[in-house]
């Protein structure tokens, strides 16, 4: 796999991101390297998929600006919020997940709020062990630190909670009403915008450790899609005002008040909100544990969280993470 660009070519990527041509004279010299170097470093960000081309006369040029990260302007976006949470940028990391469970399992200590956000992952997970496509600066690849006080009982319906937080703040910057697929899907217009892997680390009882992953497509660039099992769209094909910057500080804010919300009183205000955008509501459905399937009609979630179908008149509730819920096709 390609390395995510880093030295002097995330300083070109950064210099062709302001718009418009550079000469590779210009960057040759901002950068003290030969035009040789700086040609070599073109065709390998090429190689990543990032579409840069070139013009005799005229140098080099961003076909579409990346949404690149920015921790100052990630910090001045949290502040105009009133939002105290860390946020640590990494240019490439194996998987945001990994590293903060890494961090948990190594015992070092965490802030509850902490963020760490890439712009590539090399090892990006989605749910049931599943590749998580992460091009560089394409989407965005966040995880969020979470203490529970409660034990691991009081974080089942995690999820629930955090997919209304990427409602909340993809409402508030755009405009759009996502839809929400149980457990851990966001759908715009029946495609996958996003997907949430929360993952776990202590007790039944006292305090938890929890690691909440969210995955955005921003501007996926359609050879990176070619590994995607189902239909998604982007970010970029429904609006022009894309700052990721701006997505993370508001997300952030989003997913602290969410979660404290939840803290204070679970799912009790949030079973009705997340029935309303219930991406399947009165569809036949088929869930799967890989060894048993069930089909019945979606009714929504419970007040636990679990996903509840109409099954011959009779309503069930379902539970778990490892649990796939699909449209029925049949």
């Amino acid at each position: 796999m390609n390395n995510a660009p880093q030295g002097n070519k995330l300083a070109i990527l950064h210099a062709l991101n302001q718009g418009g041509f550079i000469s590779g004279q210009l960057l040759a010299t901002q950068l003290g390297i030969s035009r040789a170097a700086i040609s070599k470093h073109i065709k390998s960000l090429q190689e990543m998929g990032i579409d840069i081309f070139s013009l005799n006369g005229k140098g080099y040029c961003l076909n579409e600006s990346l949404p690149l990260l920015n921790p100052q302007n990630i910090v001045a976006s949290l502040q105009r919020l009133s939002c105290q949470n860390s946020v640590e940028v990494q240019p490439i990391i194996d998987s945001t997940n990994s590293e903060l469970m890494r961090r948990i399992q190594q015992g070092e200590a965490l802030d509850s709020g902490q963020v760490l956000v890439a712009e590539m992952q090399q090892a990006g997970r989605g749910r049931r062990g599943r590749v998580w496509q992460s091009p560089f600066g394409a989407n965005l690849y966040y995880s969020y630190y979470w203490r529970l006080d409660d034990g691991l009982q009081a974080a089942m319906g995690v999820s629930i909670a955090v997919g209304l937080a990427v409602y909340d703040a993809i409402e508030a910057l755009y405009g759009l009403s996502v839809e929400l697929k149980w457990p851990n899907d966001i759908y715009l217009n029946g495609r996958k915008l996003a997907g949430v892997l929360v993952e776990l680390e202590g007790q039944v009882e006292g305090p938890c450790h929890l690691v909440i992953g969210i995955g955005i497509n921003l501007q996926m660039p359609e050879n990176a899609s070619k590994g995607i099992d189902q239909p998604w769209t982007d970010l970029a094909s429904h609006t022009h005002s894309l700052d990721k910057n701006v997505l993370v500080a508001q997300l952030t804010h989003s997913l602290a008040q969410r979660l404290s919300l939840y803290e204070k009183s679970g799912l009790t205000a949030m079973v009705e909100q997340w029935n309303k955008v219930n991406a399947f509501a009165n569809e036949m459905v088929t869930l799967s544990t890989g060894m048993r399937t069930w089909r019945g009609i979606c009714e929504g979630i419970d007040p636990q969280g679990g996903i509840v179908l109409r099954q011959d008149g009779e309503l069930k509730s379902y539970y778990g993470g490892e649990i796939s819920l699909r449209k029925d096709e049949a």
